[in-house]
């Protein structure tokens, strides 16, 4: 099924007015639910109507109830990234999970949420193209935004939340550092996009290692 959808991470907790005072959401309960839901259909609807006065919206949209799930995250910044690097950095399906392609069919491994195993599904290809675009973003969308104190421009109010936690900022690495040495620079290669520039070697990434929970 077409299923559009955001991934949102909410910290348990706010800024108070002052701008550098945090105020933690309580252990058992962070915004309730049936409202969160309301408020965000009504927002959205709002927002798509000002974007788009010529299109008309079905009136069952007002009165569908809209899902708004919402639990407690990852805990630990390991597992936080983990959970991230699925939507940011993957594609709708990692190769290993395609098992077989043919001039007609593709089959593929997927995990059934229900019974909580991997089985295979074999599509005819046309069909599983379709599936995969699904999460291809149309043109001018972007796949991360940051809101709040994550915001860009609220870095000095996050710099003065991070020392009233209590929180060590870490230097960034310079670019060779924990990184093998490259012998010799090889000779500079043109830039395929503009032509004028040129794509010079830096360092070299160590491989990443496998992430659990993908069926070999």
């Amino acid at each position: 099924m077409y299923h559009p959808h955001v991934h949102c991470l909410v910290p348990a907790g706010a800024l108070r007015p002052d701008g550098t005072t945090w105020r933690p959401a309580r252990a058992t309960f962070l915004v309730p639910v049936r409202a969160l839901s309301q408020r965000f259909r009504a927002r959205f609807l709002a927002r798509l109507r000002r974007q788009m006065p010529n299109v008309a919206l079905p009136p069952g949209l007002w009165t569908r109830p809209w899902v708004v799930y919402c639990k407690p995250t990852v805990q630990g910044s390991a597992a936080v990234l983990r959970y991230l690097a699925r939507y940011v950095h993957r594609v709708a399906i990692t190769d290993a999970r395609i098992l077989a392609v043919t001039t007609e069919h593709v089959t593929f491994s997927y995990q059934d949420a229900q019974a909580h195993r991997w089985r295979r599904m074999t599509l005819p290809g046309a069909e599983f193209l379709r599936r995969f675009l699904q999460h291809a973003l149309p043109p001018g969308f972007h796949k991360v935004h940051y809101y709040g104190f994550w915001a860009p421009a609220a870095q000095a109010a996050r710099i003065r939340l991070q020392a009233h936690l209590g929180v060590t900022r870490q230097t960034p690495p310079t670019p060779n550092e924990g990184s093998p040495p490259v012998s010799a620079p090889p000779s500079p290669v043109p830039c395929p996009q503009c032509v004028t520039g040129v794509l010079r070697l830096d360092r070299r990434l160590a491989p990443a290692p496998r992430l659990s929970g993908i069926p070999p």
